[in-house]
């Protein structure tokens, strides 16, 4: 890893925790943690370009076939790649061959960029977390071992207590807020060698009252309604929420955007 680190170009490889769900910008896009970063990394470096091919809602096969080779393409000098979490949310799925796509993927980008970056996922704590942390862990030892060899950095991100409040999680208990973008941003900026703007991203917020029972359930009632039941719906049709929606930033150019 570098320090004081300058680089040119950025490709974003993965799914809606990618694309910036639910960072909603008042045009209704989202914006996310890799917007953030590539608006930090432009402000230090005039000509910096920038692509996204994240979409929401991609299994890890998906991934490999629709972003991995055109981001080899575009020979970037820094490559995010996090995928294989919604494979592990599903009802089945075999980890061997979330193994062997992940590692497929790691292969292809890691020769086509100066600096590869994985992360381990966070996870809000609750019951949801606690079903799937088996399979999370196992996806993470994966990244861990494919870091190590091929030379790839880790955000540990799954590690951050911080990113586990569920106050830093939308309604959806999916996708991080604003804040929690924000937080990432933050570790990948510092993962790269970049001079720390918030040392404090991993400390927990401070405590508050937690809500009461009626607004707990009311919460519940409308987390099922609007989030998990149409989540089921498309599971058992087999539709995703990304069918037929294209990458956010299909190509890699100049950065224009907001910058933190």
């Amino acid at each position: 890893m570098q320090t004081n680190a300058t680089y040119t170009s950025l490709v974003a490889v993965g799914d809606s925790f990618t694309e910036g769900m639910s960072d909603l910008l008042p045009d209704g896009s989202y914006r996310g943690w890799a917007d953030l970063l590539a608006g930090r990394m432009a402000a230090r470096t005039p000509g910096f370009r920038y692509a996204n091919l994240a979409v929401r809602g991609k299994l890890i096969g998906q991934i490999v076939d629709e972003q991995v080779d055109v981001a080899a393409s575009m020979r970037p000098d820094v490559i995010t790649l996090v995928g294989g979490l919604n494979d592990t949310l599903r009802p089945k799925v075999d980890m061997g061959r979330v193994r062997g796509l992940l590692e497929e993927a790691v292969e292809r980008l890691a020769p086509a960029c100066e600096q590869l970056v994985l992360m381990r996922s966070p996870g809000r704590n609750g019951p949801v977390l606690e079903r799937f942390r088996p399979r999370m862990e196992e996806l993470f030892t994966v990244v861990d071992a494919l870091a190590e060899r091929h030379g790839a950095l880790v955000v540990d991100l799954y590690g951050a207590p911080s990113l586990a409040d569920p106050r830093l999680w939308d309604v959806d208990r999916l996708h991080l807020t604003p804040e929690g973008h924000r937080r990432v941003a933050e570790a990948v900026w510092q993962t790269l060698g970049y001079e720390p703007q918030d040392a404090e991203w991993h400390t927990p917020m401070a405590a508050t009252a937690p809500p009461g029972w009626v607004a707990r359930r009311t919460a519940d009632a409308r987390f099922a309604k609007q989030h998990l039941l149409p989540w089921i719906g498309r599971r058992l049709t087999g539709r995703s929420s990304g069918d037929g929606l294209p990458a956010k930033r299909p190509e890699l150019l100049p950065y224009e955007g907001p910058v933190e």
